[in-house]
């Protein structure tokens, strides 16, 4: 079992905190929501979609989650493991998967089925009163319904309208579904994941959807600024496969065709772009830096990433006790580092064997060479730079109590933004928002009891 101690050999000196930390009062506290008053019809589900409406909910916008009437979000479904109810929760409610729970803070929920003609009118009256509309139907699936861009630009002509699909609004490829796991595969990420000697392996996390989802949250951003200039709004155009983000008929259309995907290639793509270099793939390490990567110690492991030449003199010196390393001709510079990988590496897990990740943590710390241990999530949530971060938030959930989520990333002179609303229970919000847009309370009952809300 790896040992949480050995990460407070990490913690920097008092002298160090007081010399690079800003002092509290010297920044103003924080800053108001910026997107207070913008109003944002959410039409995604599952992990895309969901994480850039977040984000947009986060800094104050309105953000109106529109679900299936039964069963909604499909992660809703998505558990074990969930959020177990209170006692007092009403009959029928169900358990909040953790999924949801994820990337859905700060919105209000509510039900309708556009199915109806009675629900499309509802959702045409939201679609008059937003700012923004997030949608993540297959490519088509929405104009054949009467929510198309075209159709809410004739009710809204300053809406911003972001679709967000797995492979974009054009293309042949573009009435296909595009989920992460296959656009990892489909545009390159798995090609480079995993062992040399092993299949190929997926990322950890739905890289791709959260990539696409920020992507996606950018150009949401940029297109309300370019309104503000124009008036007019636009249709955003996101995509998986290539990156997320631009624009169709400009002004009017902005597409986003590089699969968030593709984009996110970075060196590895502009590496075959420039020189044709196909990719394979290294496992922990990095195919132009050595030693970049995981080592073993005799109880656990170590990330090393000795980016330049005196990084590794100072690794072979003052961490691996031996300097003839740093001279040695086969290794003095990062191309023949590179050129003379293998032995190297082998050098270096040869001394790092020899002792606990505890000793070799002390050794590297305060020396300006990039290193840390590899830490499960509990030692991730519990590492000192995370506590003291702060990097979760308690918030009140009204069907299962007090639950715990990573806080919004970004601090505003040294604040985040708050986390006014826990992600929403199935429908919370569909009456007050029905009010909202001026049906009475037996037009409400109406609606239910016809299955439309």
């Amino acid at each position: 079992m790896l040992r949480t101690v050995s990460l407070a050999a990490r913690r920097p000196s008092a002298a160090f905190v007081r010399r690079y930390q800003t002092p509290a009062d010297a920044l103003p506290r924080g800053m108001p929501p910026p997107l207070e008053g913008i109003r944002v019809l959410d039409l995604t589900r599952v992990l895309a979609g969901p994480t850039a409406t977040m984000l947009l909910a986060d800094l104050g916008a309105d953000v109106i989650k529109v679900e299936e009437i039964s069963r909604g979000d499909d992660t809703r479904t998505w558990s074990p493991p969930s959020a177990p109810l209170l006692p007092d929760a009403p009959p029928g409610a169900t358990p909040e998967a953790a999924y949801f729970l994820a990337v859905n803070r700060n919105k209000r929920s509510m039900t309708c089925n556009f199915k109806d003609p009675k629900g499309l009118e509802i959702l045409h009256k939201l679609v008059a009163r937003s700012d923004v509309l997030v949608e993540n139907f297959v490519s088509g699936k929405l104009a054949t319904m009467g929510l198309g861009f075209e159709d809410c630009r004739k009710i809204n002509p300053r809406l911003i309208y972001a679709s967000i699909t797995g492979y974009g609004q054009t293309g042949p490829y573009r009435t296909a579904a595009g989920y992460d796991v296959i656009v990892e595969a489909e545009a390159g990420l798995m090609h480079i994941t995993g062992e040399p000697d092993r299949p190929p392996s997926k990322v950890g996390v739905a890289a791709t959807d959260i990539a696409t989802g920020l992507h996606a949250h950018g150009a949401i951003m940029a297109a309300l600024l370019s309104r503000q200039k124009t008036g007019e709004g636009v249709w955003i155009d996101c995509n998986l496969f290539r990156d997320a983000g631009s624009c169709l008929h400009p002004p009017l259309y902005t597409s986003s065709d590089k699969f968030p995907q593709i984009a996110g290639l970075a060196n590895i793509a502009s590496n075959y772009l420039i020189a044709g270099k196909e990719a394979s793939r290294h496992g922990t390490a990095h195919p132009s830096i050595v030693p970049y990567q995981v080592f073993p110690c005799r109880d656990g492991f170590l990330m090393i990433g000795a980016g330049n030449d005196k990084q590794f003199a100072k690794l072979c010196n003052k961490v691996l006790d031996n300097p003839a390393l740093a001279a040695d001709p086969r290794f003095a510079t990062n191309e023949k580092r590179v050129q003379n990988r293998e032995e190297l590496v082998r050098i270096i897990e040869e001394t790092l064997v020899k002792n606990d990740r505890a000793h070799w943590l002390e050794r590297f710390t305060g020396l300006g060479v990039p290193f840390g241990p590899i830490n499960n999530i509990a030692q991730t949530f519990a590492h000192p730079q995370a506590v003291a971060r702060g990097v979760t938030v308690e918030v009140e959930h009204p069907r299962v109590g007090k639950i715990k989520m990573v806080a919004p990333a970004v601090t505003y002179n040294g604040e985040r933004m708050k986390v006014h609303r826990p992600p929403p229970w199935l429908s919370e919000h569909t009456s007050e928002v029905m009010e909202e847009l001026g049906y009475s309370a037996e037009q409400i009952r109406d609606l239910r009891e016809k299955a439309v809300i």
